[in-house]
Formats: C-alpha cells, sequence, structure tokens
C-alpha cells in the first residue's frame, strides 16, 4: 500500500520553505557580486507583492518582505526595464550616481552579476553534498557483476556474473551506483558496454529496457533497467581535503542527468509530460519533508542545481538569456538594438508563460484532475 501524503498544510509549508529559501539565495548571488563591483541595490524583496515588512539599511537598500512568499528578486541601480537597456533618463544622471548603476558596469563585470545568481545555487548544492559526505561517507560499489536477471536487456546482450564494468557508450565507469545512474536516465536507449571478463577487454551492446517505478506515495516513474545487480557495498570515509572535489563530481553528475533528461524531451525520446510544474514540486516537497529533515535538504540541494540549470538556459528573461545578449556583445562589439532586445524579452516572456501553462496542465493531469492514467 502506497504511504499517505503529508496534508496540504505540511505541503504548501515545504514547498514555501523550499522555493523561497533557494530563489532567496539565488538573489543573494546577484546582490553580492553587484555590491563587490560598485552597484548600489535599491530593493531586495523576499517575496513579492504588497509589502508587509521593510527596513532601509545605510547603504540605501531597501530590504522588504512581500505578501506572496514565493522567491523574491533584487534590484539594481539603473535597472529601469527588464532587457537593462541604459535609456535618456539613465544617461541624465549625475555621474557619481550613475556609476552606481548595473549599466555603468563593464561586459565582464555585467555577465559575472547575471551568472552568479546560477552558481550560487550550485554552491550551496555543493555545500549540501560535502556535508553529507563528511556526516555519512560515501557508497563505494565495485562495478562487478553479482546477478543477471533472466531475459533482461543484461542477458539478452550476453552479460555475466563476474564481469567488471570498463565503459559505458565510452564513459569510464568506477562504481556500479555510477553506472546505475545512466541507465535509469536512459530507457528504451541503445548502450555500448565494454566488460572485463577473465583479463580480458569484451564490448557489448544492450537495449536498456523501460520499467515504471512507483514511490511509497503511489508516484510513478519511468526508468531505464539492464537488469544486472551488485552486492558488494562498502561505506567509505570522506576526509576534509577529498570532500570539496567529491561533492563537485556529484553535482556535476546530477547536473549532467539533467541536461541529458532536457535533450530526451527536446528530442522526442522522453514524452513531455514528463515535465513538472510548481505543483509537483510542492508536492514532492511535503513528501520530503515527511521523510525527515536529511531528505527534505537532499531534494533541496537537487532542486538547488534545477533551479541554476534552468536560470542558465539561453532564453530571454531568464540569466542565460541575458549573457547570450552580453555573448552577442562582446562579438559585435556593440548592444544589440534596444528593439531587438524588446523583441527578444516579449518572446521570452511568451516563452515562459507558455511552459507554465503546459508543466501546471501535466501537474494537473497528473494528479488524476483530467481522468484516470
Amino acid at each position: 500500500m502506497p504511504m499517505e501524503s503529508p496534508n496540504i498544510i505540511v505541503t504548501a509549508l515545504a514547498f514555501l520553505t523550499l522555493i523561497g529559501s533557494l530563489v532567496v539565495v539565488h538573489e543573494l548571488g546577484h546582490y553580492a557580486v553587484g555590491r563587490w563591483f560598485g552597484v548600489k541595490a535599491e530593493k531586495f524583496s523576499i517575496g513579492f507583492g504588497p509589502q508587509i515588512w521593510g527596513r532601509v539599511d545605510k547603504r540605501g537598500t531597501l530590504w522588504r518582505i512581500g505578501l506572496l512568499p514565493l522567491g523574491g528578486f533584487v534590484q539594481f541601480a539603473g535597472d529601469m526595464n527588464p532587457a537593462s537597456q541604459a535609456d535618456e533618463s539613465w544617461k541624465q544622471l549625475p555621474a557619481e550616481e550613475r556609476n552606481q548603476t548595473f549599466q555603468s558596469k563593464t561586459l565582464w563585470q555585467r555577465a559575472l552579476i547575471v551568472f552568479a545568481g546560477p552558481a550560487v545555487n550550485f554552491i550551496l548544492a555543493i555545500l549540501i553534498a560535502m556535508g553529507f559526505l563528511l556526516a555519512f561517507g560515501k557508497s563505494v560499489t565495485p562495478p562487478v557483476i553479482d546477478v543477471v536477471q533472466p531475459n533482461s536487456a543484461a542477458a539478452v546482450a550476453g552479460l555475466m556474473e563476474g564481469d567488471r564494468i570498463l565503459t559505458l557508450n565510452g564513459r569510464t565507469i568506477e562504481t556500479f551506483d555510477e553506472m546505475a545512474k545512466e541507465i535509469v536516465m536512459i530507457p528504451n536507449e541503445q548502450v555500448v558496454i565494454e566488460i572485463e571478463r577473465d583479463g580480458a577487454s569484451i564490448v557489448k551492446q544492450a537495449k536498456v529496457a523501460a520499467a515504471i517505478e512507483v514511490d511509497r506515495f503511489g508516484n510513478e516513474y519511468r526508468i531505464g533497467r539492464l537488469g544486472v545487480g551488485a552486492s558488494k557495498m562498502e561505506v567509505r570515509e570522506v576526509g576534509l581535503l577529498e570532500a570539496p572535489w567529491a561533492a563537485v563530481v556529484q553535482t556535476g553528475n546530477i547536473l549532467r542527468q539533467q541536461v541529458i533528461g532536457l535533450g530526451q524531451i527536446i528530442s522526442g525520446r522522453r514524452p513531455i509530460s514528463e515535465l513538472g510544474g510548481p505543483l509537483k514540486i510542492a508536492k514532492v516537497s511535503g513528501e520530503a519533508m515527511s521523510l525527515g529533515i536529511l531528505t527534505f535538504i537532499s531534494l533541496a540541494a537537487l532542486i538547488s542545481i534545477n533551479l541554476g540549470f534552468i536560470n542558465l538556459l539561453p532564453i530571454p528573461m531568464l540569466d542565460g538569456g541575458h549573457l547570450l545578449l552580453y555573448a552577442v556583445e562582446a562579438v559585435r562589439r556593440r548592444p544589440a538594438t534596444p528593439i531587438v532586445q524588446e523583441w527578444a524579452f516579449r518572446a521570452g516572456f511568451a516563452m515562459l508563460a507558455a511552459f507554465m501553462i503546459m508543466v501546471t496542465f501535466n501537474d494537473l493531469a497528473s494528479f488524476g484532475l483530467f481522468g484516470s492514467g
């Protein structure tokens, strides 16, 4: 029997805590680097909508809490429009005041300010991974096959007990878990597996099977299955010197899986219905909270990586869209024209609005609103 999902109060609290904190951390990244380069932050808001509390600090920044606690934003001096264009009103500012604006900074400084938001999301995930590694160590399972399920993809490909996996699609495999994480992401995909058997290197080809996995809350996930197992797991302590790089590698692997997943959806190898939105995140947040604080923190790291990745997509209105325009500016040695930037951000807004409608529809469909299935 599936475990009962948490009530709506726990779900809402978990979602607001998760998304609110991660977006605030993201905006703090922009704020910190902007301040480093001498850009004045006029407003830093936790939440949106009408202000319910606010205080102006000695630097003239209004720190406020909005009525709707769904993230936040930082507003830099001179940030007069979505494209951060320098208009006539900016040019008429006194020199000292103008030098504190976002537009007055060099191209590379503006790019770093924009990139800082996603970067801090990745750094947060790395720090969480470091904490888990230092506290609980690292599970290491050698990539040696102990079990081959009959009639599985592995059995059809000719894999046998005792085989050591060397590479998967040309990627070196050091642990069984590493291979498993790769396989999970590629149901129905063809793979090339290099194994070591009796001291000889052998290359096998297999088609990864697709399976539906149901978690304790009744959520269904489509995953890849090869049909092999390994049982010789050991937990190895991770020291202070090793933990940072191990956490970076772990975060990089998660990011790589997200890139692969997006590519599969874009190419049609995965259905677009697998994309989830705020309602799905809220449901998963509540479930993670009900399983304990460590599970919730682990989810926060995963969502933080996702938030950083999404913000780096080259879509106007997102940080990646700004960085794309800066790249164009670097190549052309002058900014794109105001009309081009304006239409780019209008198109970006339309894309994001359509995306939000689509993922919300997916969420509602996964909750059974539009019938069974």
